[in-house]
């Protein structure tokens, strides 16, 4: 029996020192048994490195950022649609989640683009500001949080959550504060670059371990993979990392989609206490830039997450291998000027 071929459309190409998961998302659906695939890459700027990988993308489309609207976006994806007939998408920002899960049943409708993505109360309640109650909610610990909308509300949380505490922006960036003064700083850098409002968050010790995931929409666990960070960089991300055996993290990723009936991937992110206690500091409602860990350790959940997408029955991953390291590395990609030119007039590649 012959194989599918589909057209999939992937955001997130930008591998730098914060990588987005578009180019390893790209590497698991290229590694798929069940299907084979033409990749066209959607970008946002015009040196995400993912654009010029011909090895990764056949097409490249600028997209609009998503400030400009839910109209802007389809009006854009029609045009892509157009000419490639796009399967299924891949939103892999977080900023630019909102719009599609917004437009998903339109996008499908209108232009017959697929996706399987978390509901707009899934998204609403895993958010930062949300956490804490949807961790009282579903039975997970989450350290104590406060959002705020002033620096000048800085010294009266930060007495009640004392110091160290964690400055989190609204998307993006965390900053560890150990005064007042620092906390405001990076209060500043952060809401200039990602906007209001900001977390305030009590700081645990302990080590960071996260869970790359899937859920059916239904409540059942397709697949999990819990890592460990072996190296991390000064913006705070896993440059290298190792699936690791831990049943209790496990119990907990499957406690919390049975609970909300999470549909989609998703990655969640813990620390690990001396004393064997596991607090969730966030739920990222897509996969991260380490998935292709999981499918070196046998779990392809992007595979699975497409077709599940495309309506076809997806059996639960099982096991997975233990012991398996990712390890990011930099490298120089050679570009021709022409192209750089051509993505940034025509917006196309």
């Amino acid at each position: 029996m012959n194989k599918p071929t589909y057209t999939i459309a992937v955001t997130g190409l930008n591998a730098t020192d914060n990588p987005g998961p578009g180019l390893a998302v790209i590497r698991a659906l290229k590694a798929a048994k069940s299907f084979d695939v033409n990749i066209i890459g959607l970008s946002y700027e015009t040196l995400e490195p993912g654009i010029y990988m011909r090895d990764f993308v056949d097409k490249v489309y600028q997209m609009p950022y998503p400030a400009a609207g839910q109209e802007m976006l389809v009006k854009r994806l029609a045009y892509i649609n157009k000419a490639q007939k796009i399967d299924f998408l891949f939103p892999n920002f977080d900023a630019e989640l909102y719009n599609f899960i917004k437009m998903q049943k339109r996008l499908e409708e209108e232009l017959n683009i697929k996706m399987f993505l978390p509901s707009m109360e899934q998204f609403e309640a895993r958010h930062k500001v949300n956490l804490y109650e949807f961790g009282i909610k579903n039975d997970i610990k989450v350290p104590k949080a406060r959002s705020i909308y002033s620096s000048n509300e800085i010294q009266s949380f930060s007495g009640q959550l004392g110091f160290p505490l964690v400055v989190k922006g609204k998307f993006y960036d965390a900053k560890i504060a150990y005064n007042n003064d620092q906390a405001a700083q990076h209060f500043d850098k952060i809401s200039e670059q990602w906007g209001l409002p900001i977390l305030l968050q009590e700081f645990i010790h302990g080590s960071e371990v996260n869970v790359c995931g899937v859920g059916d929409g239904k409540g059942k666990l397709i697949g999990a993979v819990p890592m460990r960070k072996l190296y991390i960089t000064d913006k705070g991300k896993a440059w290298a990392g190792v699936s690791i055996d831990d049943e209790m993290l496990l119990a907990i990723t499957k406690k919390m989609v049975k609970k909300t009936k999470w549909q989609g991937s998703f990655e969640m992110e813990f620390i690990k206490t001396v004393d064997d206690e596991y607090y969730l500091l966030e739920i990222n409602p897509r996969f991260p830039a380490w998935c292709y860990l999981a499918v070196g350790a046998g779990q392809n959940q992007v595979e699975a997450l497409v077709n599940m997408g495309m309506g076809k029955k997806v059996s639960a991953f099982t096991t997975y291998k233990v012991g398996t390291l990712f390890i990011r590395y930099s490298n120089d990609l050679i570009v021709d000027i022409k192209e750089f030119e051509k993505i940034s007039t025509i917006g196309e590649l």
